[in-house]
């Protein structure tokens, strides 16, 4: 288990707590990233294993602490024993050490609605799902809540949302939703229809926490490299396109939500197009 990274944006802290890192085959998440490791080396290697053979897939929360607002976005996924990737029971344990008590978050975001990212907006309690964070408002942009969901998705929203509408805790927001000086939502559709990425802006500092729109940082360099789950790679692609394009070669901290340590980095463009993830020290 990684020690929490923290990172600051102006009065903004930011830290990773980590439910679990995984080591996943190219094929069953990134099909085409394996032809286009040779390339990225050395600057991809801490996101891959050793023998390049798999991508490392981190699950991991972000916990933004502005003046104003304290802030979980995504979940990670929980103790659902139904979930195709196992979650870590004593991450709420660890989670709720450091914010020091569940019910002092104020506000939970979800960049989406899959599993892996909404996994412990509910907790168990009496027999009856309840709100894990009972003094928080949940948002989730309301594309997303009304987009068409496969089976997995639907039993994810019985467990992970649903029971949050039924509280009254649960905001359709607009995708670029401002959550308070510091910290707004930004539209990043592709992987879902209503997915976004969270962007925290202190003066000339701007740090973007990304959601899914990339799985592996080798989609930076090559966007046109899709992930299984997305909904729609077309919009994926271009979506990878507008972040190289707008944050290459720019002080924007990028905090991927799949990203093993060192998780957070700048892209760097070279003069003949080709990209870079570097790696920023926490």
């Amino acid at each position: 288990m990684s020690e929490h990274l923290t990172w600051s944006i102006g009065p903004v802290r930011i830290t990773r707590i980590e439910e679990r890192i995984t080591g996943v085959p190219w094929p069953s998440l990134v099909p085409d990233g394996s032809r286009h490791l040779d390339a990225c080396r050395p600057w991809i290697d801490p996101f891959v294993s050793e023998s390049g053979n798999s991508l490392l897939l981190s699950v991991h929360s972000f916990v933004v602490e502005t003046p104003d607002t304290l802030i979980v976005v995504d979940t990670c996924v929980g103790t659902n024993d139904e979930a195709k990737l196992p979650g870590d029971p004593d991450f709420g344990r660890r989670l709720e050490s450091h914010v020091s008590g569940f019910e002092r978050v104020d506000v939970v975001v979800c960049t989406h609605l899959h599993f892996d990212h909404v996994g412990w907006n509910t907790v168990e309690r009496d027999g009856e799902l309840v709100p894990t964070f009972p003094n928080a408002r949940y948002l989730v942009t309301s594309a997303e809540l009304a987009a068409e969901r496969d089976e997995e998705d639907t039993a994810s929203y019985q467990r992970a949302i649903a029971p949050l509408a039924a509280a009254g805790c649960l905001d359709a927001v607009d995708s670029s939703h401002r959550i308070d000086p510091w910290v707004a939502l930004e539209p990043t559709p592709g992987h879902t229809p209503g997915h976004v990425s969270v962007r925290i802006t202190a003066g000339d500092d701007v740090a973007l926490i990304i959601g899914d729109l990339a799985h592996t940082p080798l989609q930076f360099a090559f966007p046109e490299v899709v992930s299984n789950p997305d909904h729609d790679p077309a919009q994926a692609t271009q979506t990878r396109r507008r972040i190289v394009d707008e944050h290459g070669n720019t002080s924007t901290l990028l905090l991927g939500t799949h990203f093993a340590p060192p998780t957070a980095g700048l892209l760097e463009v070279d003069d003949d197009g080709a990209v870079r993830f570097g790696p920023a020290s926490a």
